[in-house]
Parts: structure tokens; sequence; C-alpha cells
């Protein structure tokens, strides 16, 4: 165990509840190891999550991929940034670079996946996301999640599909 590893524990307990000790805490981790994917990580999510600095975010998640592409507690995070900034072809291709990483996630890369058709407003390929996700569903909070999802699913579907008009015959 190191000094930095002390400081990313203590930024990680911190945070989101102590933003001031989580940016000192990160801040300590980082100049100890400034190519630290997990303290990387965590800088990116206090950007997004409560700055709403997504490009700033952004970068951070980016430098802490190069680092380590393996570093899979990085993904549901920046696809989700990703997503809220609308870059909707970037996060694509990191979902479906996720997808083929042994190790992860894939249940939540479905249900990213499901999100991001959602947000296209492509709602039977989003449902049909959500069944890929029920698969890889281990335990029953996520299954009982992925409910919930379809269900705010199925309602934009119903309040999307165009009203059908009746004719007005000439007289």
């Amino acid at each position: 165990m190191t000094f930095q590893n002390n400081y990313l524990f203590e930024a990680l307990d911190a945070y989101p509840y102590d933003l001031v000790q989580t940016i000192e805490s990160l801040n300590y981790a980082l100049a100890y190891n400034e190519n630290d994917p997990y303290a990387l990580c965590l800088m990116g999510r206090v950007y997004a999550e409560q700055l709403e600095q997504f490009e700033t975010a952004k970068s951070y998640f980016q430098k802490a991929l190069e680092i380590d592409i393996y570093t899979l507690y990085i993904y549901p995070h920046y696809i989700k940034v990703l997503l809220q900034n609308e870059d909707y072809k970037e996060a694509a291709k990191l979902i479906e670079f996720a997808l083929k990483i042994k190790g992860i996630d894939k249940g939540l890369m479905w249900q990213k996946k499901a999100l991001l058709y959602e947000c296209l407003k492509m709602y039977e390929n989003a449902l049909f996301c959500l069944k890929k996700a029920r698969r890889f569903g281990y335990n029953s909070d996520f299954l009982a999640f992925l409910d919930r999802e379809k269900e705010r699913i199925q309602l934009h579907q119903k309040d999307f599909k165009p009203k059908k008009r009746k004719k007005v015959k000439n007289k």
C-alpha cells in the first residue's frame, strides 16, 4: 500500500458526500502519480457529475483510458458523460469496444447501449438491448433496475408514436 493509494481510497470514500476532501485527496494522489487511471476517472466524475463541465471530464476519462484501456471502472462513467454531452457516435464506439473487453460488466454495457438508443429515439433497438442486458444480469437489483428502464422506454415509445389523424371527407 502506498501513500498514493491511501489518498485515492480517501477520495473514493469521500465522494460525493465531501467534495472538499475528495478534491484534496485526489490532488495528493495525482501529485504522487499523475497517470493513475482511477484517480483520473474520479476527477472526470467530479467535473461531470458536480460541475457539469463535460469537455473537461471527457479529457480526464480519455487520459485514463490512454494509460490503461483495461481499467473497467472507467467505461460506465465515461459513457454516461458522452451521452449527457450528446456525443452519440463516440458513445456508440466506446460501448462496442467495451463489449469486447474480457471481464467487463456486459449487462451494464448493454444497458448503456439501450440508453444510447433511447436518446436517439430508437425505442425498439433500446428494448432489444435491454433483453440482451438481462442475459448478463446476475443479481436481483440489476434485474429490477432493467425492469424500470424498460418501463421508462415503453412510456417514451408510447408518447413518441404519432397519432393517426382521421381523414376529413370533402363534400
